[in-house]
């Protein structure tokens, strides 16, 4: 059997299509503003390189990590 961390490769006569590769990360930099689905608008201010966020929701911070399904730059 073949290990299972090898990709599987794609023929060119599959009918199936193939498979989309994941979209790149959202780049957040300090000072942006934001909104999340679960704690509304906030303010970047902190960014651990592409690994989280710490964001001020006004009430409180939260530190969010990637990816980021629920955050969204205004």
């Amino acid at each position: 059997m073949k290990p299972a961390s090898e990709p599987r490769r794609h023929l060119p006569t599959s009918p199936f299509k193939r498979p989309r590769p994941a979209p790149p990360a959202e780049r957040f930099s300090v000072n942006d503003q934001v909104t999340h689905d679960r704690y509304g608008l906030g303010v970047v201010i902190g960014v651990e390189d592409e690994i989280a966020v710490l964001v001020d929701f006004g009430s409180q911070q939260e530190r969010i990590t990637t990816p980021f399904h629920k955050l969204y730059k205004l």
